[in-house]
């Protein structure tokens, strides 16, 4: 009885170093591809909240037009409480020297017939989104990009 209570007891000895190991390796190899794909989305997130901005703007900009027949050169005309309007990551008004700044949007190229909204990145956006970098809105509702990417919009 002896001998075959000490066997089972070396049955149950626990996990080895290489079954843990190959769990390490496969959670390695998951977090490989998921982190990047994550990094990818939280900058496409907060690239929207520009886009979203712009086109508030540009919608304010229009408004401003038919009420004023001209386009204003000043953000704060359109209710926004800086010129240039500053977001963070939610799309809330913030400062240039917050650290949760994503984005800086101003006017520019306004004439009595024609306007340009640009967001330009802040902070780790701009690091972090070199391929689309800045973003723009026209008037006649072209969009454009300063970075070499096709799918910023």
């Amino acid at each position: 009885m002896n001998n075959t209570h000490t066997a089972n007891r070396r049955r149950q000895s626990g996990v080895t170093l290489i079954e843990l190991m190959i769990v390490v390796a496969i959670i390695a190899i998951i977090s490989a591809f998921a982190y990047p794909s994550y990094q990818r989305y939280v900058i496409k997130a907060k690239r929207t909240v520009a886009q979203n901005t712009l086109l508030q703007i540009a919608d304010r900009q229009q408004q401003f037009f038919m009420d004023n027949k001209r386009y204003t050169t000043d953000l704060t005309d359109l209710g926004f409480p800086a010129d240039p309007h500053v977001v963070d990551d939610d799309g809330n008004p913030t400062v240039a020297g917050d650290s949760r700044a994503i984005y800086s949007l101003s006017l520019s190229n306004v004439t009595a017939t024609t306007w340009t909204i640009t967001a330009a990145p802040l902070n780790g956006q701009l690091t972090r989104d070199s391929y689309c970098g800045s973003l723009s809105f026209t008037h006649a509702g072209t969009k454009g990009k300063s970075g070499a990417s096709d799918n910023c919009w």
